[in-house]
């Protein structure tokens, strides 16, 4: 059976639309034009595009561009794009006009057709509320879209991935505590190194997603600037001089995020800087990851013929052929999100740097990148913390053999005999198969150091303490959440 239509027209003409859709021909023509990836454009910047919308009528209605019935009817059909409803209504790709004006458009669209709904009207009746002259008062694509993209990586941020972090800082924390007591050989070049204490190097990974809790509240500080009431080019052509505080100040309230206007609103329309910098953090973020879950990885590799110094939580059966084999795959889940926000950096970059006089028309494809990007770090960071961290047992009865087995065991010999003697034992013993420990005691004449002098040396906790880090207070998460995109 033939789907239903009804006809729209706009500037270009007839244009077929189905019957209950809620958007109108500039959708529909966006529809038919970008057939290319099957994904529409993400949930967070739909949502947040209802908040803008709502925000604007408000503006406009304190201003006296639009009157308050307007206004109302606005704000009720975009607090119900806000809260998540309507979604079957935004079918327009991601990858779609450079400016995301086709998505801007599907909202006004969304929005009058929805009004129409709450007066009686047929669809596509724009008496009472016209998606440009009322809906997108004040307003250009080129303001809006950017605006749209800091609110909903900004909400992202604060409320997925900062508290992701929290809780894998917590855990790592916790390890580095619960290992501090365990000492295990130090690697450098991947060769053996001196003894390490097995929750300084916990402590070392926490103090890695401390930072990256920094600097995703770094990069969120990064879009508080935001160039709505900018229109086309920045100049706020057909805005009323308040029309952008205002609008902003009641953002910024439902969000609770300290969102601002611009300080030069043909910089915030004309480059995507901020978003660079926001996702470089991301990406440091993921790199921090990486090298944590590739460590723990090795140090639990084996369980017999590996580093075999932890083992980790046994999750699933790992292979199809041999029996009893269990895999990291947490870690591993952990490095392939890694190397796909690696990707996202350079379509982000690219992006940014594609900013060709008054306007960056790289925006969607920019978004989706640093959404995902956001999405995946946050849910693998407590997948991570969760199914992996908190279960790690410490093989401390293996790190004590490795230990005693380590060449470089006699570098703590060195203040004793020197290092050329030093060299000289590290060598023999790695001939001979014998411990450090064993060719010293049987030449203690010979080094001039006495039983008690050599004990002393090798006790690693004569070594100086090492503290475990302090965990930082846990950030309030915004009651205004955004869901994470699909």
């Amino acid at each position: 059976m033939r789907r239903e239509t009804r006809i729209e027209v706009d500037s270009m003409g007839e244009i077929n639309v189905p019957a209950c859709a809620l958007y109108g021909a500039s959708t529909q023509r966006a529809v038919h034009n970008f057939q290319i990836s099957g994904e529409p454009v993400g949930a967070s910047i739909i949502q947040a595009y209802g908040l803008i919308k709502g925000a604007a009528a408000r503006a406009n209605a304190i201003c006296g561009e639009i009157t308050k019935e307007q206004a109302d009817l606005i704000e009720k059909a975009s607090r119900e794009i806000y809260e998540g409803e309507l979604a079957e209504h935004f079918p327009i790709d991601t990858f779609q006009t450079g400016s995301g004006t086709s998505t801007n458009m599907n909202v006004n669209e969304v929005i009058a057709n929805r009004c129409s709904q709450y007066l009686g009207h047929e669809l596509g009746s724009v008496k009472t509320i016209h998606p440009n002259d009322h809906v997108n008062k004040g307003q250009s694509s080129n303001d809006t879209f950017p605006t749209a993209i800091h609110i909903a990586t900004g909400l992202n941020l604060k409320n997925d991935l900062i508290p992701a972090l929290e809780i894998l800082h917590a855990e790592l924390l916790e390890k580095s505590r619960e290992f501090h007591p365990v000492w295990k050989t130090g690697r450098t070049h991947l060769m053996d190194a001196t003894p390490i204490r097995l929750g300084q190097e916990f402590g070392g990974y926490a103090a890695q997603i401390q930072k990256s809790m920094t600097r995703a509240s770094q990069a969120l500080e990064g879009l508080h600037e935001i160039p709505l009431g900018g229109t086309a080019v920045g100049t706020g052509l057909n805005a009323h001089p308040d029309f952008a505080q205002l609008a902003i100040d009641f953002i910024a309230d439902k969000t609770e995020i300290p969102f601002c206007k611009a300080d030069h609103p043909s910089e915030a329309q004309a480059a995507r800087d901020a978003l660079v910098e926001c996702h470089g953090m991301l990406n440091t973020i993921a790199s921090s990851l990486y090298k944590i879950s590739n460590d723990i990885r090795l140090m639990a590799s084996g369980p017999r013929c590996g580093l075999g110094e932890m083992t980790l939580p046994p999750t699933q059966p790992g292979s199809s052929i041999m029996p009893g084999k269990v895999n990291p795959v947490i870690c591993e889940a952990v490095a392939m999100v890694a190397a796909r926000v690696f990707g996202n950096q350079t379509t982000v970059t690219w992006g940014g740097a594609n900013g060709h006089l008054e306007l960056n028309t790289f925006m969607p494809v920019m978004a989706k990148s640093v959404l995902e990007s956001i999405r995946l770090l946050a849910n693998v960071s407590q997948t991570f913390a969760e199914r992996c961290i908190h279960g790690i047992k410490a093989n401390e009865e293996h790190c004590r053999e490795m230990i005693e087995k380590s060449l470089s065991l006699v570098t703590a010999l060195v203040p004793l005999i020197g290092y050329d003697k030093a060299a000289e034992i590290a060598k023999e013993s790695a001939e001979s198969n014998t411990t450090i420990r064993e060719l010293c005691e049987a030449r203690l004449q010979d080094l001039s150091i006495t039983q008690q002098q050599l004990d002393d040396a090798l006790d690693l906790n004569n070594s100086a303490p090492y503290p475990a880090t302090d965990p930082l207070p846990v950030r309030p998460s915004c009651p205004s959440k955004l869901p994470d995109d699909q």
